[in-house]
């Protein structure tokens, strides 16, 4: 089958590779999309800290956001999994340890995450094997390409839950990327007022062309109680502001991840009895995500900027994008195409 393979920093191309075959417990997915991210990027980079600690190594087949339909089952699967549509959980566990037993896998110190660490493919392929207790089913009439936005779906609707607001309470986003659009969206259907902060003007304007009224610069972000806030950004100054403009008493969510350590006095946080909440992966967010879709709760179509083949992804995670795009922050690949 032909698969995307990163063999080293800005280095990438479509090989052929063997199928995989399930092994017991698993399936094998015919996938259908799957979406690239700032952490694909990061990977491709070499910039990505998981290439730094050893929990990670080139060639990586990437690709975490990722739907399709179950092709084959290995020995002690349900059969009747065979041709159903799904999406799945990044986060691996190994299953035995206290943090898996716990209900944490996803922090499981000997985890796999698909296409990024310990060497599990990833969905930027014509295959994808996976554990079948990583399955997320989705409804027949739920479109693939929104079933491979479920797993940032699943990141923001964490997020979200983490900030603890009731309906009419003032919500902060900051970085109205992929997650914090996503969270934003979620936010308006819980009914709080959802305000989103960002820097770039693009970014902005295509936050305010799908319908979100409070956009805001650091400049221009008026100075009003938020009732929490969700740093969704990748710049290291943002979790100290995010603590100064959070009301005393209430949280802050961490779920953005910057490319350098971040600096945050604790004293802001003490002084001030904020709770800061760190989110980590979709697990326990996926199940509530579908919901949202398929109800129409939360569309996430319009964050889909252009569907691409494997031969294009390379192009993608160096920055280049066709004028005939929209700014829209996702591209979602078609591994058929």
């Amino acid at each position: 089958m032909r698969a995307f393979v990163i063999t080293g920093p800005g280095t990438a191309e479509v090989q052929d590779v063997a199928p995989p075959e399930p092994r017991a417990g698993e399936v094998v997915v015919d996938v259908a999309r799957a979406g690239v991210c700032g952490t694909d990027v990061e990977i491709f980079t070499g910039e990505m800290s998981y290439l730094h600690t050893g929990h990670a190594r080139h060639p990586i087949r990437i690709g975490h956001e990722w739907a399709g339909t179950v092709a084959t089952v290995g020995d002690g699967v349900d059969p009747s999994w065979v041709g159903r549509r799904v999406t799945g959980d990044t986060m691996l566990g190994c299953g035995h340890c206290a943090r898996c037993l716990g209900g944490r896998q996803h922090v499981c110190a000997d985890r796999y995450e698909i296409g990024i660490r310990n060497g599990w493919p990833g969905a930027l392929a014509e295959q994808l094997a996976v554990p079948v207790r990583a399955l997320q089913a989705l409804p027949d009439h739920l479109d693939l390409a929104l079933g491979a936005l479920v797993e940032p779906g699943g990141n923001a609707l964490r997020a979200v839950r983490g900030a603890g607001l009731r309906p009419g309470e003032r919500l902060l986003v900051m970085g109205p990327g992929t997650i914090g659009l996503l969270a934003a969206k979620i936010g308006v259907a819980q009914g709080f007022e959802v305000h989103l902060l960002g820097r770039d003007a693009t970014t902005l304007e295509f936050a305010t062309s799908i319908g979100f009224e409070h956009v805001w610069t650091r400049e221009t972000l008026p100075d009003l109680p938020y009732d929490a806030v969700v740093d969704a950004s990748n710049a290291e100054t943002l979790p100290a502001l995010a603590a100064e403009l959070v009301e005393p008493g209430r949280r802050v969510v961490y779920i953005g991840i910057s490319g350098r350590p971040s600096l945050l006095d604790t004293r802001e946080l003490a002084l001030k009895d904020v709770t800061a909440v760190g989110v980590l992966s979709a697990s326990g967010g996926l199940a509530g995500t579908v919901e949202r879709y398929a109800t129409g709760a939360v569309d996430p179509r319009p964050l889909i900027a252009a569907t691409v083949g494997l031969d294009e992804v390379a192009a993608v995670l160096a920055g280049q994008r066709r004028p005939e795009w929209s700014a829209a922050p996702k591209i979602h690949v078609d591994p058929l195409r």
